[in-house]
């Protein structure tokens, strides 16, 4: 038999809503999931849904779900409004880092919070992100997400007024580390106030900019 309990008052409670990591569940798991939220008219985000494991869902769950094959999410119910302006700005490195920074504009969709996303920003080439800062300081929350050395996020601190969340990504070769280098080199950065979140957690980072953002917020 399978059991869960959704905590479906999260969202009340803390401002921002639970989701459902479904890469640890067997596909009969996340069916039940999908079936019985659906059937309590229930909106829900779920993450790390691969490819293979949406082919096992049964057709009635897997109609229900509005699936995106880049960030491995699904959304149940729709999206509600957005707030209004755009207050959140994605940036990330390089377009390898598009996977995360979806997830992040997603889970920010979810909750109503349109997001700008600007890819291929990296400080390899410095001039690209020179280019879009004036655009990127409008927002009040920056989700910065780079893989490889993680340079992009002292850099981007040391330009804007906003909050800014590092999310290191696996991308990258031999001493990357599948992330590592950019995470150490996140929580060693001489930029003060960077938050950071762990390694692929683009949907943490987004969590943390509705926190931030959540005085102005109807919860």
């Amino acid at each position: 038999m399978t059991e869960f309990r959704i905590d479906w008052d999260r969202g009340q409670r803390c401002g921002t809503s639970e989701a459902v990591l479904c890469d640890p569940k067997s596909a009969a798991q996340v069916d039940a999931i999908v079936v019985h939220a659906a059937e309590l008219g229930r909106r829900l985000f779920l993450t790390r849904l691969s490819p293979r494991k949406l082919s096992r869902l049964s057709p009635r769950a897997r109609e229900l779900l509005d699936y995106d094959t880049v960030t491995r999410t699904a959304i149940l119910g729709g999206l509600p409004p957005t707030q209004g302006e755009r207050r959140v700005a994605i940036v990330c490195g390089g377009t390898s880092d598009l996977p995360v920074a979806g997830e992040a504009a997603r889970t920010l969709a979810f909750a109503g919070e349109a997001a700008t996303l600007l890819a291929d920003v990296g400080v390899a080439g410095l001039w690209r992100l020179v280019d879009r800062i004036e655009e990127i300081r409008q927002h009040r929350v920056v989700i910065a997400v780079a893989g490889m050395e993680g340079a992009l996020f002292s850099v981007l601190t040391g330009l804007v007024r906003g909050a800014v969340i590092a999310v290191p990504t696996s991308v990258g070769y031999g001493v990357a580390e599948n992330g590592r280098t950019a995470l150490n080199a996140a929580l060693a950065s001489c930029a003060s106030g960077l938050a950071v979140v762990n390694i692929d957690n683009g949907f943490g980072a987004a969590h943390a900019a509705l926190r931030i953002l959540n005085p102005d917020r109807d919860t």
